[in-house]
């Protein structure tokens, strides 16, 4: 599968946003969605980070990888662990899902990390004038009840994925196989960071998921968004340089 035909795809990794004239919307003007408009930035990526710094919940450092790498920087999802944090976190994802304008129906988010998430992201996507509904995994079925091992809107239509991260995608392919054997669609994935990290082989995580299942991965920001980010906080330039060596080492070209 050629991962380039997603590259007119505004949220597909690692691309930046379209350019002015680009696309079926101008970026940094109104996007219509649904009779409703808000105004998508094209510095919300940068705007994602320094919320995920203030926050700690981005952290620069040593800190050592599920493959045992040293990383100059660690993202934890789960601090953002509050009202306040989550409700924003969900506006950058809506955001990020908005902006790559891509066609999904519903909302899926797997189990555990998956479940507030999807709840927020729905919610601020119909605070932006888009209402869709969404659903979740239990990790097992239940028996009694409404039974079943899904809770929330039934799986049909163009599913997009929501998750925090994607480390080996075996969350992801799970999610693929619930969501197929539904009847449904899997149409995409929205992430928070995609790491543009290489695993054993030559490919990304990302890469690999794209690769394996012919669809887009939206990350609010990636590994570039962030060396971007540090290039103008002189007095994080010590953090620049691991990042920037890092990514020499293990990095991907694009994801």
């Amino acid at each position: 599968m050629n991962t380039n035909s997603f590259a007119g795809m505004a949220g597909y990794v690692p691309g930046n946003l379209p350019s002015r004239g680009q696309g079926r919307y101008n970026v940094g003007s109104f996007i219509r969605v649904h009779s409703c408009s808000f105004v998508v930035t094209t510095d919300f990526r940068q705007e994602f980070i320094e919320f995920a710094i203030g926050k700690q919940v981005l952290l620069f450092g040593e800190f050592k990888t599920k493959a045992g790498r040293m990383s100059p920087y660690f993202f934890n999802s789960g601090l953002f662990d509050d009202g306040a944090s989550m409700g924003k976190l969900a506006q950058f994802y809506a955001k990020a899902i908005l902006a790559s304008q891509i066609e999904f129906d519903m909302l899926f988010g797997p189990a555990y990390k998956g479940i507030p998430l999807v709840a927020t992201i729905a919610v601020a996507l119909a605070d932006m004038g888009r209402n869709v509904p969404f659903a979740f995994n239990r990790k097992e079925a239940k028996d009694h009840g409404e039974g079943g091992s899904t809770v929330g809107a039934p799986l049909k239509g163009r599913v997009l994925i929501v998750d925090d991260v994607i480390s080996a995608g075996t969350s992801v392919r799970e999610s693929v196989q619930l969501i197929r054997a539904q009847g449904a669609t899997p149409c995409g994935v929205s992430i928070a960071i995609d790491r543009q990290e290489r695993g054993q082989g030559p490919l990304s995580a990302v890469q690999e998921v794209m690769q394996d299942f012919a669809i887009p991965v939206i990350a609010i920001a990636t590994l570039e968004d962030l060396v971007g980010y540090l290039r103008g906080q002189p007095a994080m330039a010590a953090s620049l340089e691991k990042v920037l060596a890092y990514q020499t080492q293990y990095g991907t070209r694009s994801s």
